[in-house]
């Protein structure tokens, strides 16, 4: 699938950009972001709403930069019998994403963060 995040490349630069790509961002569907390598407390990303902060942001010739930090749930996966009326519980989960929009297209390219 490909991702953009055109209305937040239109925002770069005015007073709106952060919230621009925060409500942005968060429509992206979970599935398409890399949050499964970022768990640590669970073993596998839930199907909930996740909340982004951005972090850091930096202009380059053909694209922004962006560090995100996501904060979303996560549950253990496969610990529950099919008799078992007890409901599988979230764990929050954080993350830091790098965040890249070309200025061409919109595209964006988003890869789990360095450890820093």
């Amino acid at each position: 699938m490909s991702l953009s995040l055109n209305a937040t490349l239109a925002a770069w630069g005015t007073p709106d950009f952060a919230a621009t790509f925060k409500r942005e961002f968060e429509a992206l569907p979970a599935a398409c972001l890399p949050l499964q390598q970022g768990l640590a407390y669970s073993s596998m990303v839930a199907d909930e709403a996740f909340h982004a902060l951005l972090i850091g942001t930096q202009e380059l010739p053909d694209e922004l930069a962006l560090r995100v930090g996501v904060m979303y749930a996560g549950i253990i996966a496969g610990c529950n019998c099919a008799d078992d009326p007890t409901p599988p519980v979230t764990q929050t989960e954080y993350c830091v994403l790098d965040v890249r929009i070309r200025r061409a297209d919109g595209g964006v390219q988003v890869k789990p963060a360095p450890d820093v």
